[in-house]
C-alpha cells in the first residue's frame, strides 16, 4: 500500500532521534477515527491511541515498540446488531535504512519488503509511524464478529430442494 491509501499519517524524522530513544503518541481526533473506521471497513472507531517508544539501534537501524488501544463498533455477522470490541495488542518492529531500493529502480527488480530476519526495509529517514500502527489495527479486528450467545443456523436443505436449480435437471433425466 502506498502511504495516500492510509487514512492518517504520524511522520518523523529517525535521523533526528536521540540515542536515549523518543515516545509518540498517536491519538487521533473523532473526524480522523471517523476517517480510520471507513477505511478499516467498520461502523465506527470511537476510541483509538498508540504509544511508540522508538530506540535507535545503529545509524541504519530503529526498533518500534507499540503498545495499541481501540475501542470500535462492528455490525454482528448474523445478526447485523452493532457490537462494541476493545481492541489491546503490543508489537515490535525494525526498520533497517537500505540502498537496496534504489539500486533495484536502476536494474529493474522488486525487492523484498521484509528480510528473512523480519526487519522492515526503509528507503527514507522520513518515516510514517502510523501505517504500522493501522497495518497491525486491521489485523486485530474481527472479520466475523458474533453478539455474545448468537449461533448461526444453517439452513435446512430438504425445504429448499425442490427450488435448487439443478431440480429440474433431476425430473428430466430417464429412469432405468
Amino acid at each position: 500500500m502506498s502511504e495516500s491509501e492510509f487514512p492518517i499519517s504520524q511522520f518523523y524524522e529517525l535521523n533526528r532521534m536521540a540515542q536515549a530513544g523518543d515516545e509518540v503518541i498517536i491519538a487521533p481526533d473523532a473526524t480522523a477515527r471517523a476517517q480510520i473506521a471507513k477505511w478499516a471497513n467498520v461502523e465506527a472507531v470511537d476510541a483509538f491511541q498508540a504509544k511508540i517508544d522508538l530506540r535507535k539501534l545503529s545509524a541504519t537501524r530503529f526498533a518500534l515498540d507499540i503498545d495499541l488501544s481501540a475501542d470500535i463498533v462492528q455490525n454482528c455477522g448474523v445478526t447485523l446488531e452493532p457490537i462494541h470490541s476493545h481492541i489491546q495488542t503490543a508489537f515490535t518492529r525494525e526498520l533497517l535504512l537500505t540502498q537496496t531500493h534504489r539500486v533495484a529502480k536502476i536494474i529493474d527488480i522488486e525487492p523484498s519488503p521484509v528480510d528473512e530476519d523480519g526487519r522492515e526495509e526503509i528507503e527514507s529517514m522520513h518515516y510514517d509511524l502510523a501505517v504500522p500502527v493501522l497495518e497491525e489495527f486491521t489485523l486485530a479486528i474481527d472479520p466475523y464478529p458474533r453478539a455474545p450467545g448468537v449461533e448461526f443456523e444453517v439452513p435446512s436443505n430438504e425445504a429448499d430442494s425442490a427450488l435448487h436449480p439443478f431440480a429440474a435437471l433431476k425430473r428430466l433425466k430417464k429412469e432405468p
